[in-house]
């Protein structure tokens, strides 16, 4: 089973996030807590309470077994950027970017439900009636 947990909006560089985030992906829940307890920077600070908020998510919503919890997914994309001006010499100005990131985190305790096993015959059946629908 899958549960998970965003950030959207965050005044944080996405390119500064990444970093941090490539540390702890595909880690185990605990494994995480303590690389984001040794960086000490806002990004790591940022990403530690979103992982908190997916694992509450996943003991509460889910009641999934927190210390079976790994890092599934965890993808860290730009959000809009924020455009200042700032006055410069001889009556110019100059555009200051200020970037945003959404914060996205899966968690995931191993469980994968069964698929249904397709049959030749299931695919044929399929693609007679599509050919059909289309006449």
């Amino acid at each position: 089973m899958e549960t998970s947990a965003k950030l959207r909006f965050v005044r944080l560089s996405p390119r500064r996030a990444r970093l941090v985030g490539d540390a702890i992906r595909g880690k185990s829940v605990k494994e995480a807590m303590t690389i984001l307890d040794s960086i000490d920077n806002k990004p790591s600070f940022v990403i530690k309470k979103v992982l908190n908020s997916a694992i509450a998510n996943a003991s509460n919503k889910e009641g999934m077994d927190t210390d079976s919890l790994y890092i599934s997914k965890l993808y860290i994309d730009e959000g809009p950027m924020w455009k200042r001006y700032m006055p410069r010499a001889m009556g110019r100005a100059t555009l200051i970017r200020k970037k945003t990131s959404h914060i996205n985190i899966v968690l995931s305790d191993g469980y994968k439900p069964k698929r249904k096993k397709v049959t030749k015959k299931d695919k044929t059946r399929k693609t007679t009636e599509n050919s059909k629908k289309k006449n």
